[in-house]
């Protein structure tokens, strides 16, 4: 059988077969389901095991700690999130910024309402290892600037991605707001997100 790939750089082995990344697969959906349930401070590696039904063995293969299966969700998450944008954005045109930047937001916010355990963990951990190489908005704003760069027909540059990287700490701190103060997002907080972040993009991309 041919080995079946996988992006996670965090993984102690990466599965090689089809078997093997269904088992993992299953490892991060209950790693998730249980985040939902339990948060992140109970979350055990054992409960992760009983819940995928697997040999507590098969999670070690893959994982040191619950760290590591918690970044490993991050970034699962964060490739999700880049395939639901650059799925939106073969329906928006090249000039059309904006509704790239909905596309952003939207995919954002519906990923924040439905996928399990992004509540807690979306683009990164919690309670992150002060490391700037593993800081997750620095990630995402890596991941954007390349989506974005490639459907605006402009250079990934550093100018762009510092401009990437301010409105994704902005709309973090923001949206984070949103959702302490009503489970669903404060829709006047989320609004007010999108003028602000189209505002400042406004300078840079008009």
């Amino acid at each position: 059988m041919e080995p079946v790939p996988h992006a996670n750089t965090n993984l102690r082995r990466a599965p090689v077969q089809q078997r093997s990344a269904e088992r993992l697969a299953r490892i991060l959906d209950a790693c998730a389901e249980l985040l939902d349930e339990t948060g992140y401070e109970q979350l055990s590696t054992r409960a992760v095991a009983a819940r995928a039904e697997v040999p507590i063995g098969s999670v070690y293969r893959f994982f040191s700690n619950k760290r590591a299966l918690a970044d490993a969700l991050a970034r699962r998450n964060l490739d999700s999130y880049a395939d639901r944008i650059t799925g939106r954005l073969t329906a928006i045109p090249s000039a059309d910024w904006r509704g790239a930047i909905d596309a952003v937001l939207d995919e954002y916010l519906a990923m924040k309402r439905s996928v399990p355990g992004f509540a807690l963990v979306d683009f990164g951990a919690p309670a992150p290892v002060h490391d700037p190489a593993s800081d997750a908005n620095h990630r995402v704003a890596e991941r954007l600037a390349e989506l974005l760069s490639g459907h605006l027909g402009r250079s990934a540059d550093e100018d762009l991605l510092r401009t990437i990287l301010v409105c994704v700490e902005a709309a973090d701190a923001l949206l984070q707001l949103a959702f302490r103060t009503d489970p669903s997002g404060d829709p006047a907080i989320v609004a007010e997100t999108r003028v602000l972040i189209q505002a400042y993009l406004a300078q840079v991309l008009d």
